[in-house]
């Protein structure tokens, strides 16, 4: 079975460390449940150490990085869930959606295994960080890869969709994370956290101009207020059945 994260996932649990506040809501969001399979789970980030944790990862790569005594893990698709009806007290996936390649598949095949909540943490591609400005392919990709937010009524059935706000110094490398540190953008090791920078054929006329924004003092002329923010919405959103 191959992934894209085969390929682009080398480094990934370095550059992609669980956020303890971005943690926070996602926990509270499983409620009581004590069963949770984590759909696209990756190297393990955001599972719940205080619960029974199955993890689905379709990605050899990412399997390989899961620390020892890591939730168990089987490999397979979120589209085809090997799992038997209400099979786990809650399913949850984090910023894996849009990798997935019927989208509405997934989001029914966690509802079928889970009795209890369904727990999402995605992005709305409506929105549009700074980032974009200058990368306007990032907000074109988004549109294409991300589900719009109505889609998860849809598959799901009635959801609360709530902000994730990030922290200026957030420790997870996601995309837009580095919405207070522009230059971060500027490196290539810390772009190869995000899948999105994987995708793109041609980014460095935008960071080209980033690299002049930063040194003339452009951007912070332009999105200076930002620097005294402590939090951020940047468009990330966590999806709860109700």
């Amino acid at each position: 079975m191959s992934a894209v994260y085969d390929t682009i996932g080398v480094d990934y649990s370095n550059l992609r460390q669980p956020d303890p506040r971005l943690a926070a809501p996602i926990l509270e969001a499983l409620g009581d449940a004590q069963t949770v399979l984590n759909v696209g789970a990756g190297s393990g980030s955001y599972e719940p150490s205080d619960r029974q944790v199955t993890a689905l990862e379709p990605s050899l790569e990412m399997i390989r990085q899961r620390a020892t005594g890591a939730a168990p893990v089987v490999q397979g698709l979120a589209e085809a869930l090997p799992f038997a009806d209400k099979s786990f007290a809650a399913a949850m996936a984090v910023l894996t959606v849009h990798h997935w390649t019927d989208q509405g598949r997934g989001l029914a095949e966690m509802r079928r295994v889970a009795r209890g909540p369904v727990v999402i943490l995605t992005y709305d591609p409506a929105a549009r960080p700074w980032l974009t400005d200058y990368l306007p392919a990032l907000a074109e990709l988004d549109e294409v890869q991300m589900p719009p937010l109505a889609a998860y009524e849809e598959a799901l059935g009635p959801v609360r969709i709530d902000p994730v706000l990030i922290p200026c110094d957030c420790v997870d490398g996601f995309l837009y994370a580095y919405w207070r540190r522009p230059s971060a953008y500027l490196d290539p090791r810390l772009r190869a956290g995000s899948s999105s920078f994987w995708a793109l054929d041609d980014t460095a006329q935008g960071l080209a101009k980033l690299a002049r924004d930063l040194e003339t003092g452009a951007w912070e002329e332009r999105y200076g207020d930002l620097l005294q923010r402590e939090e951020l919405d940047q468009g990330y959103r966590l999806v709860t059945t109700l």
